[in-house]
């Protein structure tokens, strides 16, 4: 009798258990605040309370109105940049708070 052959690479058996158990939005989640940090670097991190992915809705509270406004303005080359970090358009709006 012949034996099935089983393998699988690592890559793909961690993707089917992220998919199986439904993990990739809190994943996304993590990895989201994680490129927030390493894009916009430690200055603008001290000022961050929290970051969220919604969808496709990048969610950023600040300590700093006078920040928010300046980063408002530069919000389309952060996404970018942000979703360069991600490695895919993960990020389709930056909402500032």
């Amino acid at each position: 009798m012949a034996k099935k052959d089983n393998h699988q690479s690592l890559s793909d058996a961690l993707q089917s258990f992220i998919s199986d158990h439904h993990l990739k939005a809190g994943l996304d989640q993590v990895r989201a605040a994680e490129a927030w940090r390493q894009v916009m670097g430690p200055g603008v991190a001290n000022y961050t309370r929290k970051v969220r992915l919604q969808g496709g809705t990048l969610i950023v509270s600040l300590n700093s109105s006078v920040l928010r406004e300046e980063l408002s303005l530069g919000s389309t080359r952060i996404r970018e940049m942000m979703n360069e970090a991600l490695g895919g358009e993960l990020i389709e709006k930056i909402r500032l708070q």
